[in-house]
C-alpha cells in the first residue's frame, strides 16, 4: 500500500514535525520494501516514493543509502533499548535476565516486520567492511555486557551459583535469543514462542539458582 504524507497537509506542523514525519514514514516504507526486496533492491528513490513524497528526498536528508540504513537501524535499536528497559526497569540478576527474555518475546510480536527487515539489514552487512557491520559488533558487544553484568550482579546478591562463569553464559544467553529470532524469522510456524520461552526461564532459573 503505497504511503501518502496528503492526510497530514491539513494539520499545522512546525518544520521540525514535519521532517520527523516524513522521517518516519520513510522509515515505515524501508521497512516494507527491504522484506519485499532486500537491501539490495531498495533504493532511496522507492523508499521516497512509496513514503509519499518526492523520490530525491531521503537521498537530500540522509546523503547516501548507507546513512539512511545506519540512522534505520538507530532507530531500530532505540525502539527495542525502550521496550527493554520498560520490562527489565529496576530489575537485576537473574529477574533481569528473564525480564529480557520476555520482553524479546512480546517484541517479536509487536515488531515482527521491523525485526525482519533488521535481520536482512544485518546479514547483508556481514559479507564486507562497512560502518554497518562495525555498528552492529558495538551493540551485540553492548548486548554481551547487560548479560554478563545481569549474572555478577545475582553472583553478588548470592541468589545465581558463582561457579557460573559470566562471561561465557552472556554468550550463551545472546546466541539463544539471536539464534531464535533468526529461527522464528524463517518459519513462525515451527515455533511455539511460548513453550520455547517458558522452557527457556525454566531452564535458566535451574542452571543459574544457587539453590542448586
Amino acid at each position: 500500500m503505497t504511503r501518502t504524507a496528503s492526510k497530514h497537509a491539513s494539520v499545522r506542523m512546525t518544520q521540525a514535525e514535519r521532517t520527523a514525519l516524513s522521517d518516519q514514514l520513510m522509515f515505515d516504507a524501508a521497512i516494507d520494501l527491504i522484506n519485499k526486496h532486500g537491501t539490495q533492491g531498495t533504493t532511496l528513490k522507492d523508499i521516497g516514493e512509496l513514503a509519499g513524497y518526492s523520490r530525491g528526498l531521503a537521498n537530500y536528508r540522509f546523503g547516501s543509502k548507507a546513512n539512511f540504513m545506519g540512522e534505520l537501524f538507530s532507530q531500530f535499536d532505540s525502539r527495542w533499548k525502550n521496550h527493554l528497559n520498560k520490562r527489565v526497569g529496576d530489575q537485576s540478576g537473574l529477574n533481569a535476565l528473564l525480564a529480557a527474555a520476555r520482553a524479546l518475546r512480546e517484541f517479536l510480536i509487536l515488531e515482527t516486520n521491523y525485526m525482519r527487515a533488521m535481520y536482512i539489514l544485518w546479514y547483508e552487512s556481514l559479507g564486507k567492511d562497512s560502518e554497518l557491520r562495525t555498528k552492529l559488533a558495538e551493540h551485540h558487544d553492548v548486548y554481551r555486557d547487560d548479560a554478563q553484568r545481569w549474572v555478577e550482579e545475582g553472583i553478588a546478591a548470592e541468589e545465581i551459583d558463582h561457579s557460573i562463569d559470566s562471561k561465557q553464559y552472556a554468550v550463551q544467553y545472546c546466541a539463544f535469543i539471536f539464534g531464535l529470532v533468526y529461527q522464528w524469522l524463517v518459519s513462525a510456524d515451527a515455533l511455539d514462542l511460548d513453550a520455547i520461552f517458558n522452557e527457556f526461564e525454566e531452564n535458566t532459573i535451574k542452571l543459574l539458582s544457587k539453590e542448586n
